[in-house]
């Protein structure tokens, strides 16, 4: 389900407030792994969409203490992607425990 949650709200796009913001950018990863990312920046909500392992996976905000973090509302299993200026960490989180997954630095 998580992943047809962008096709969704690009089809909602014309009915967006104006001032909702879309922002594409890359990550150079740890093991040569590259993962795109898009942000959906709304003035109540914000996602991000990042593809890896094969898979575009759809996250929502969430409460950080620093940096953006995004993950998936729910008790089960979920990656968490987590920013801060250009660099982000994947996460995979299960059980209340996260393990770093990915290292990754914003390529320009």
């Amino acid at each position: 389900m998580i992943r047809f949650v962008l096709p969704l709200i690009l089809a909602a796009a014309p009915v967006l407030a104006e001032d909702t913001q879309f922002l594409t950018t890359r990550y150079a990863c740890d093991r040569g792994v590259t993962v795109p990312a898009t942000y959906v920046n709304a003035p109540d909500w914000s996602l991000a969409v990042i593809h890896v392992e094969g898979a575009q996976i759809t996250l929502v905000s969430e409460t950080a203490a620093s940096g953006a973090r995004y993950g998936w509302p729910s008790d089960g299993a979920s990656y968490v992607w987590w920013t801060k200026g250009p660099e982000a960490t994947l996460y995979w989180k299960e059980g209340g425990e996260e393990v770093p997954l990915l290292t990754c630095t914003e390529q320009e």
